[in-house]
């Protein structure tokens, strides 16, 4: 049987090591923000194997206000273009530019926001994450409130929520590394993951939590807290496991042979959702050792 409370420290070093990486990489570095924060235009399109992006490029920056346009090549051979906020009569000027440029391509997607759209779903994005740790935090205090021996009900909300917080700034440490090496930009789609993901994680934490809260009340007081939690866990770590790992699965095959539009989404949960079922079953029980332990002192 696994001794989860007994190596409980270097689960936490190892934890520890990875968010502290992780933070560091988002204020180093940051969140690198696309269209959906910024404004701006993002224009895909597709040319002739024989076409180079500079090519491309260069006819784009050409064009007065388009001097700060980026480009850059998809997995197929698309480019997709930046641009600032790009008007329909614009739109079509450079579709006739790049035309006679380069000759007849194909355009793929079109995607323009403006500047009051992109602040407004910034706006929605936080006011979805604050909800969502907040809704789960009740629900949890809620649910576990007729167990309050040794840990008071409130504290398993609160160890939720900083495995929540393990499990989400570890993917979105490694998109802030990615922006800054391969310029890999954030969106609605990476606010989507992270939700998802505390979708998950707090799925297999509760499974857990409510074999401890079974055990207690079975247990009365027979069993030191410590015992109870390691039975719990090593009674729910293989169904959280095959629970998991079947999600792992399809999404690495969906990174794999997934749209490129959506690979980086695809990423973002696949990271989230292996840190998550790490934390469920070495982190989450382990704080509340550790919160039982601070009460009784």
């Amino acid at each position: 049987m696994l001794n989860i409370t007994k190596n409980k420290n270097w689960f936490f070093t190892f934890s520890a090591i990875l968010v502290g990486l992780s933070v560091a990489a988002i204020a180093i570095w940051g969140l690198k923000p696309g269209i959906d924060f910024t404004g701006g235009t993002l224009w895909q399109i597709k040319t002739d194997s024989d076409v180079e992006a500079s090519r491309v490029e260069e006819l784009v920056k050409g064009v007065d206000g388009y001097a700060d346009t980026r480009i850059s090549v998809g997995e197929n051979g698309d480019f997709y273009l930046r641009l600032p906020e790009t008007s329909e009569e614009s739109h079509q000027k450079l579709k006739n530019l790049v035309s006679g440029g380069v000759g007849d391509f194909e355009e793929l997607s079109f995607q323009s926001i403006g500047p009051s759209v992109s602040e407004e779903l910034t706006k929605k994005s936080y006011i979805a994450i604050v909800l969502v740790l907040l809704g789960i935090s009740l629900y949890i205090a809620f649910a576990f409130r007729r167990v309050s021996r040794p840990v008071a009900s409130w504290k398993y909300g609160l160890a939720t929520l900083l495995s929540l917080f393990h499990d989400v700034i570890v993917p979105a440490g490694l998109i802030a590394y990615m922006g800054h090496t391969a310029g890999v930009e954030v969106d609605t789609n990476f606010i989507v993951a992270l939700l998802v993901v505390m979708g998950f994680s707090v799925h297999d934490t509760i499974v857990v939590f409510d074999r401890i809260r079974e055990n207690l009340i079975l247990a009365g007081n027979k069993k030191d807290f410590n015992e109870v939690i390691n039975e719990s866990v090593n009674q729910t770590i293989a169904r959280s496991i095959n629970t998991s790992l079947t999600l792992v699965f399809v999404l690495v095959a969906l990174y794999l042979v997934g749209p490129t539009s959506l690979q980086y989404f695809m990423l973002t949960l696949l990271v989230g959702t292996i840190t998550g079922i790490y934390s469920s079953i070495f982190i989450a029980s382990p704080i509340l050792s550790l919160m039982a332990k601070g009460d009784k002192k």
